[in-house]
């Protein structure tokens, strides 16, 4: 990469491996104004809000510059201000304002800049057209009428999940980011991954807010409100209050919802420790019957979603194994059931959750038990908890620690690295070795298991075999893995995929954060693993006691589920 010295209103600021000059400004303490430009993205250029003046005039985009030694540039004229205004301006007189009552106000981009920038009257006339809101996803909700032509949702869907659910129409003054020929998401494939909300800086795509379901729960005196929290929501949830990305917040979450008047809440460790053991059991015996292969695992959602829409002839190949959120669940209204009757009440059950899909995999008929009621009430993403917490006036930083309750409190390190990538793999490594040694663990750690590479390779002897393992996270790189695996150019026994980048650290439910707050996140899962009691799903105690009360039969139907092909549910 190249290096030199560029001057940026006439401060002398070196690059060494920039890949733009926006980079490079940024470096310098200038914080340029952009709307299509994300780090993780292709450059695309089109906002032209990062424009720069070079020394003889010329305006050009930062974003798709290339860093030149001894390039004079300035970041604050007079021309440029009057450029960026008239563009901000333009995008409002197009865009629906009402933003006080919008999803995103306060969190919005577009407003955000309007403040920044002192546009307090639009010279030019409403030109936007109503369009009709599309609420047909159990996830996410589409605004075409908030819609800047941005790109960033066209972008990420392509790029990192490989979808391309949804692009460009029309030209000029009629251009349109939509699906193909405008239909609604649930007449697509889109499997409610929600990285397009992620990456929206505006409220044309948000996640679909359930909160208010939440309330109408915990304020029903007929309701037992039990809450489950997924590893990766503890590592990001203090983010909205000051904290680091990767500082743990469970303790403090805990103690803000029984405040808020939540009866119980617990950890989805517990049921990551049975989605392990049930999971490592099923390689092994697969192992021993000679495949199918690869076995892929089943916690993802989206990705489950994806082979049914795309690749059903791989379904076989799926972990039977249901997700933790959904193990936890089943246990949970299994045991409560007596309890409910009992008690005149039932157990309303809402997990916290960093991923979108996860609302579209407890809509699923597959999790619906028999009385009629899914086994999870209710999927709330970390962002909506947030939001949730600053309803009720609660300062999470400031609150004393409360542990999750007991017995669905207790799960193993292996449990809570499930929330990044290579985290479900290292747990069913965990399990399978014969060797339980701590210093098996410490091989491990330095494995290719772990890191933040797209697609990661590794072979681990278990027994007298080589088991050849593939990790690959963001949905594009594991279709590309499918494609080397059809080809005959790659073998494996088992195979991870999350959808998001990062894993579930990445989900879009999370607070919105670059590739450093998601290795940051993954970082501070790793720290709770090495500071666990136990760091094996079958050494949790509780787990143990359960499996041992549960017949053969009555096992497989709480924790595995069969997928086949056949209706889109969005």
């Amino acid at each position: 990469m190249a290096k030199g010295i560029m001057y940026i209103d006439g401060q002398r600021v070196p690059f060494d491996g920039e890949t733009n000059v926006l980079s490079v400004i940024r470096k310098a303490g200038i914080e340029m104004p952009t709307f299509c430009y994300y780090s993780d993205l292709s450059v695309y250029g089109a906002c032209r809000m990062c424009v720069v003046e070079d020394e003889r005039g010329k305006i050009e985009t930062s974003c798709s510059m290339q860093p030149r030694d001894g390039l004079r540039i300035r970041t604050n004229t007079a021309r440029l201000l009057k450029h960026r205004r008239m563009i901000l301006e333009l995008m409002l007189a197009s865009h629906n304002c009402n933003c006080t009552t919008c999803e995103k106000s306060g969190d919005c981009h577009l407003q955000a800049l309007a403040v920044q920038f002192g546009i307090h009257h639009v010279r030019f006339g409403d030109s936007r057209e109503e369009k009709e809101i599309d609420i047909s996803s159990s996830a996410l909700i589409r605004d075409p009428s908030k819609c800047i032509l941005c790109g960033d949702c066209v972008r990420v869907c392509s790029e990192n999940i490989g979808m391309h659910i949804i692009d460009f129409a029309h030209r000029g003054y009629n251009m349109r980011v939509m699906p193909a020929f405008d239909r609604n998401l649930d007449q697509t494939h889109c499997i409610s991954c929600g990285q397009c909300s992620a990456v929206c800086p505006t409220g044309a795509i948000t996640v679909k807010n359930e909160i208010g379901d939440a309330w109408r729960a915990i304020h029903d005196p007929k309701k037992r409100v039990v809450v489950q929290i997924a590893p990766a929501v503890r590592v990001a949830v203090g983010e909205a209050f000051g904290m680091a990305p990767g500082q743990n917040a469970l303790d403090q979450l805990v103690t803000a919802l029984k405040l808020m008047g939540v009866d119980e809440v617990y950890d989805t460790t517990f049921g990551a420790d049975f989605t392990t053991i049930e999971e490592g059991t099923e390689f092994l015996q697969r192992l021993e019957k000679g495949g199918p292969f690869p076995m892929f695992t089943s916690c993802c959602p989206a990705w489950v979603k994806y082979l049914e829409n795309e690749n059903p002839k791989y379904l076989k190949h799926i972990s039977t194994c249901k997700s933790p959120m959904q193990m936890f669940a089943s246990i949970l209204k299994d045991k409560y059931a007596r309890k409910d009757q009992e008690d005149g009440r039932t157990t309303y059950h809402i997990a916290i959750m960093p991923c979108t899909a996860k609302k579209m995999e407890a809509a699923r008929a597959e999790f619906v038990r028999e009385d009629g009621r899914p086994a999870v009430d209710l999927v709330l993403t970390t962002k909506e908890i947030i939001k949730m917490i600053q309803e009720s006036g609660i300062q999470l930083t400031k609150l004393e620690y409360e542990s999750p309750d007991l017995p669905f409190g207790l799960g193993s390190g292996a449990g809570t690295i499930y929330g990044t990538t290579g985290g479900v793999a290292e747990a069913v490594v965990r399990f399978c070795l014969p060797d339980k040694s701590k210093n098996v663990l410490r091989e491990l750690k330095f494995s290719p298991l772990r890191g933040n590479r797209a697609i990661r390779v590794a072979v681990i002897k278990v027994g007298d075999r080589d088991v050849h393992l593939a990790i690959v996270h963001g949905l594009a790189n594991a279709q590309k893995l499918l494609k080397e695996i059809e080809a005959g150019n790659a073998y494996f026994d088992l195979v991870e995929v999350m959808t998001c980048q990062g894993g579930c650290v990445g989900g879009a439910g999370q607070p919105h954060g670059v590739k450093q707050d998601k290795q940051d996140r993954g970082e501070g899962l790793y720290a709770l693993d090495r500071s666990a009691p136990f760091k094996r799903a079958e050494r949790n105690p509780v787990v143990a006691a359960f499996l041992k009360d549960y017949s053969e039969e009555h096992r497989h139907e709480l924790l595995h589920v069969e997928y086949s092909s056949g209706p889109d549910m969005n």
